[in-house]
């Protein structure tokens, strides 16, 4: 396969990813039995650097942030897909870290999360690797 497909593939993933963490990271199921500290999170104000808060704010805050940015790496994914090998080759800094990235977050989710987000990181961090691999493999500027 080409590294554009691992790219797009990666693209959807991470769409997907997105539309999923940004519609569920608010649920909750009774059975867990986190209903009175949840109350609390939204209750309890507290004042930081000028503006009232809650806890509740603060994790809002996180987690459409992390949607966000799962919006953003499923662009460059995609614009990194419509890229030639030969400019793929000299962006081999950028891919890596792109994978590494990815790499990290899946760390991340093996160790506080569960199988869902386990799941994507994994399939997205293959796609990130494979599609780093082959850019530097199939599209090096000196060969």
């Amino acid at each position: 396969m080409k590294a554009s497909t691992f790219y797009r593939i990666a693209a959807v993933l991470l769409l997907l990813f997105a539309a999923g963490h940004t519609l569920g990271f608010r649920q909750s199921d009774p059975k867990w039995g986190v209903d009175a500290l949840l109350g609390s999170m939204r209750s309890i104000h507290f004042d930081v650097q000028g503006f009232n808060r809650t806890y509740w704010d603060l994790f809002l805050a996180a987690g459409f942030s992390v949607g966000v940015f799962y919006l953003f790496a499923a662009n460059l994914a995609w614009q990194l897909a419509s890229l030639p090998a030969a400019t793929l080759a000299f962006m081999r800094g950028t891919a890596w870290a792109f994978a590494l990235s990815f790499a990290v977050i899946t760390l991340v989710s093996l160790k506080y999360l569960f199988i869902l987000p386990i799941v994507f990181s994994v399939a997205i961090t293959v796609c990130l690797i494979s599609a780093a691999w082959l850019s530097e493999k199939h599209g090096s500027p000196l060969g």
